[in-house]
């Protein structure tokens, strides 16, 4: 029959005779029904019988005996002190060991040889170390529990060991919108003298007058104007500015119709425009919208 490290260890303190007298008890019961463990406790008991006979006996000083006497408090006359005898097979004196001996004052109990105190302290670091690992075994598996609970059923748990809630958020690039017709048009006298190009987004409806061969007169303003036959009279889209790029979002009043189909006329007028709403200046260029970028069809 194999044995656990704990019976191991209770048979071997058992023959150092280091157990309590329950412990006792349950070896000398456990000796009475298994007689491979009462087998196990004889060996033991042989094995640190020859250790105990490997070391000599120690002579307590003379003086210890009155020392004990008097820290205890006792006075009078004192029954002889009694050793009781180790519960080992092998307790017999040394071989060497002179008859004179015999006749000697027995000496006082000295503990356990060195030899049996490191066998009783790898016993009890045996159970130490199994103490332990039964500790760290429990730990984990609770630990692991909690893991399957956090993934599988993380309801039955309470609030502080439920995983916390991470929201991610995902973009999913969808296809590129689709690129806006654009229109132009050149504001010119004749075919031969360009003075502005103007480009119209279709789908912002901003436009962008960009100054080609037009010359700025001194305190004067080149104002541009939109011309429908939809509309009472001309509109005003502001005054173009001397950098060679002027930008506006005028034409966002305007439905598209009217935008791709109308006139768009340039006047001169004061410097800073028209001070009346309408144009006061001659016309110097016209032009008319055409479409250069088809609008593109949304992908499928």
């Amino acid at each position: 029959m194999e044995y656990s490290e704990d019976h191991i260890a209770l048979a071997a303190e058992y023959a150092l005779g280091t157990l309590d007298a329950e412990e006792r008890a349950q070896v000398q019961s456990m000796m009475a029904v298994d007689k491979d463990f009462a087998a196990m406790v004889e060996a033991w008991e042989r094995r640190l019988g020859a250790l105990n006979q490997m070391v000599d006996a120690v002579e307590p000083p003379a003086e210890l005996w009155d020392r004990i006497k008097l820290a205890a408090g006792l006075s009078g006359a004192q029954q002889a002190l009694q050793i009781p005898p180790l519960p080992m097979a092998a307790t017999a004196a040394p071989a060497h060991a002179e008859p004179a001996a015999a006749t000697a004052e027995p000496p006082a109990p000295t503990g356990l040889s060195p030899e049996s105190k490191r066998v009783v302290h790898f016993a009890f670091r045996a159970k130490m170390w199994q103490w332990g690992a039964m500790g760290v075994g429990a730990i984990a598996a609770s630990l692991f529990a909690i893991i399957v609970a956090q993934l599988a059923y993380p309801d039955i748990l309470p609030n502080e060991l439920r995983p916390a809630v991470r929201t991610q958020v995902v973009q999913v690039a969808g296809p590129p919108p689709p690129i806006p017709a654009q229109y132009v048009a050149l504001l010119q006298k004749d075919a031969n003298s360009p003075a502005f190009i103007l480009t119209v987004n279709a789908a912002t409806k901003d436009f962008t007058v960009r100054k080609v061969g037009a010359e700025q007169e001194p305190g004067k303003s080149y104002e541009l104007w939109l011309v429908s036959d939809k509309l009472q009279r001309p509109r005003s889209l502001g005054v173009i500015g001397g950098d060679e790029f002027t930008i506006r979002a005028a034409l966002a009043a305007f439905d598209s119709d009217t935008v791709n189909k109308a006139t768009y006329a340039v006047t001169v007028e004061p410097e800073g425009g028209s001070p009346t709403g309408v144009a006061t200046g001659p016309i110097v260029f016209t032009g008319k919208l055409i479409e250069t970028v088809p609008p593109a069809a949304p992908a499928h």
